[in-house]
């Protein structure tokens, strides 16, 4: 009989086992402490055994654990959509589908942009568009609409080609240009794929607004967001905004989209959305996205077991308090700034350092071989795997991302703590980074 019979990231490693947390830290078997520097996977915004959360989880379990969407509603379920739909601060309402996973709410956020279009008669815009590098969830849907060559090679026939457009991706430039002589080529992109493909097909545009785990956290210039919502605006295509890694804080607003001004007309959470605590994610559809369907058949085709479980939505609503009683927004906004000054002192001394990006708690690191010319590192190094694990065994946790031209040969990591860690904790945060970069260098 094998130790462990459980199904991990890869199997033939032995993982330590985690057995407690507290606020930035986790501790393993041994007493090991990890500084949590990427919230694990860009979710524990808040930090680990917050007593008002926990408090939260267990009077609701006093209360109901469970109901089936289709015979009940509850209470956390209907507060939650409609302090969701407050914090959007638009001047129409947001519905929300309250799902279990971001690959749940991207994959819904398909489906209700297609429906909305087939509830008027347009039965071939079917197709949703979306960026060459980007990465929008694992289910099949999810992964059509996915730009992420690693997690897509093995389903490729399985799959649509709807990656199409190319990135905002200012420091690889498709276009060989620089802002502002580029004219933000990379949105005008988007409609050059539309008269290729005809707006008569297309359902959507799905974009993170800040790119995660595909590339690295990619932040696109400014006046990016205003064309492409004008683009899609002008062809009759909705936007969705993938906000399932960046949204309910993270990036320093409460939804990354804001610092654009733009209201996407479907948005997607997960991640923070519960911060850990319980598996939560949504998808919130616009007044004017439901008008058709609640005219018409009445019914957005899709659901799942636990879809708006009252466990799950109480505990949202709970995250949601602290992080406004808080102030966490604004916290990791100037925590933030503080990290990236701190981050981009180790460039000095660090050639393997490429480029530092990102908004608020959460920042991309890019390493290249070399500096002038941007060269990545050959893939067969897998340096983003060797700096993860030699950060972990010095006891700060990075999380891997993909990075380089085609999304797939560059290296990356992303550092996102929560949003309630201190200056003196990002500190050593920065001291743990800079040691594994030493090590790295000394390998």
């Amino acid at each position: 009989m094998l130790d462990s019979l459980l199904i991990k990231p890869l199997m033939n490693y032995v993982y330590p086992k985690a057995v407690r947390a507290s606020g930035i830290y986790i501790y393993d078997e041994n007493g090991k402490e990890y500084l949590d520097g990427s919230s694990g996977a860009v979710t524990a915004s808040i930090g680990h055994a917050v007593p008002e959360i926990i408090k939260s989880a267990y009077e609701q379990s006093q209360k109901l654990s469970f109901v089936y969407r289709s015979q009940f509603t509850t209470d956390p379920a209907e507060a939650l959509a409609k302090r969701l739909s407050a914090l959007v601060n638009a001047e129409q309402d947001y519905w929300s589908f309250f799902v279990n996973s971001g690959s749940e709410a991207t994959e819904t956020a398909m489906k209700i942009a297609i429906q909305y279009w087939q509830e008027q008669g347009k039965h071939k815009k079917m197709k949703i568009l979306s960026r060459r590098i980007s990465y929008h969830g694992i289910t099949l849907g999810a992964l059509s609409m996915s730009g992420h060559l690693g997690r897509r090679e093995r389903f490729v026939e399985l799959l649509e080609d709807y990656p199409t457009v190319a990135p905002p991706y200012c420091y690889r430039c498709p276009f060989q240009s620089s802002v502002p002589k580029c004219g933000i080529a990379c949105a005008d992109d988007l409609e050059t794929a539309i008269k290729r493909i005809g707006a008569e097909h297309i359902a959507a545009f799905i974009a993170e607004p800040i790119v995660g785990a595909a590339g690295g956290v990619i932040v696109p210039p400014d006046g990016y967001y205003q064309k492409i919502k004008q683009i899609c605006e002008q062809n009759d295509i909705l936007f969705i905004a993938d906000e399932v890694m960046t949204g309910i804080g993270r990036t320093g607003k409460m939804f990354a989209i804001d610092y654009w001004d733009v209201k996407p007309d479907i948005m997607t959470l997960g991640k923070g959305m519960s911060a850990g605590y319980s598996p939560i994610a949504a998808t919130m559809a616009s007044e004017a996205v439901i008008s058709p369907i609640l005219t018409g058949s009445k019914v957005v085709m899709s659901g799942h077991t636990f879809s708006a479980n009252p466990q799950s939505t109480a505990v949202g609503l709970a995250v949601i308090d602290y992080i406004e009683k808080n102030d966490l927004v604004n916290a990791s906004f100037n925590k933030g700034k503080y990290l990236m000054e701190k981050l981009k002192g180790l460039a000095n001394s660090h050639s393997i350092i490429g480029d530092i990006r990102g908004k608020g708690l959460m920042i991309g690191i890019e390493f290249v071989e070399n500096q002038q010319n941007k060269k990545s590192y050959p893939s067969s190094l897998n340096l983003t795997n060797k700096i993860v694990n030699i950060a972990q065994n010095n006891g700060l946790l990075l999380y891997p991302s993909s990075a380089g031209t085609d999304g797939k040969g560059g290296d990356a990591v992303i550092i996102a703590p929560p949003l309630t860690i201190k200056k003196k904790q990002i500190r050593k945060l920065v001291e743990l980074l800079d040691k594994t970069l030493l090590d790295i260098k000394n390998s």
